[in-house]
């Protein structure tokens, strides 16, 4: 069973719906005790950085920690990766949860804002997550802050400046992207994640 947190995040709905087209089993869920015992956990996100304070209010990171620290596969998609940062521009007093290093920012003023649409992932290291996924493939995006790259990114996008559409390290995954919205690519990705749960 995959647990994906609620906490607000308006995109719920359709990443339960992408992982059941799959076969996969989900419940989406605000209750620490069901993150603690599911097989892996998805963290998904739309909207404001300042939304993932939700999730301390909730006391659910202590639960999202402690799966994270008994090696269950972790999802965050969109803010869910941002999150996965030390923190963000965009509420400079949240903080992240620290899995990579540095804060995520705002796009430069020379690019449109908000990054919407279908733009290119461009794979720089081998990736579970990845697996069958094809160099250049089309994702979509809507997002106005980026998370810098660093060593666990696997595959960045250029939009203005390169940044980490993907991030990978032991149990830990993250997208910038939303692969429910995000055709064969997409499913193959959250496939991938939910053969990581088994």
């Amino acid at each position: 069973m995959i647990a994906i947190v609620d906490y607000g995040a308006g995109n719920l709905t359709s990443v339960a719906k992408a992982f059941r087209y799959l076969g996969t089993e989900t419940q989406v869920t605000a209750d620490p005790a069901f993150v603690r015992k599911a097989d892996a956990v998805v963290l998904p996100g739309v909207g404001h950085f300042s939304s993932t304070s939700v999730i301390g209010e909730r006391g659910l990171t202590p639960a999202i920690r402690d799966a994270m620290e008994n090696k269950k596969p972790f999802l965050g998609i969109c803010v869910g990766l941002q999150w996965m940062y030390e923190g963000s521009e965009e509420a400079p007093d949240v903080p992240g949860l620290g899995c990579f290093a540095g804060r995520c920012r705002r796009f430069p003023a020379d690019a449109r804002v908000p990054h919407v649409g279908w733009n290119q992932i461009r794979i720089t290291h081998p990736s579970r997550l990845l697996n069958g996924v094809p160099d250049a493939s089309y994702v979509y995006y809507t997002h106005s802050y980026f998370g810098p790259v660093v060593s666990e990114t696997v595959a960045v996008t250029d939009y203005g400046a390169p940044f980490t559409a993907v991030a990978e390290i032991g149990n830990l995954f993250a997208v910038q992207f939303h692969p429910e919205k995000s055709d064969e690519a997409g499913l193959t990705i959250l496939r991938n994640f939910a053969r990581l749960a088994c």
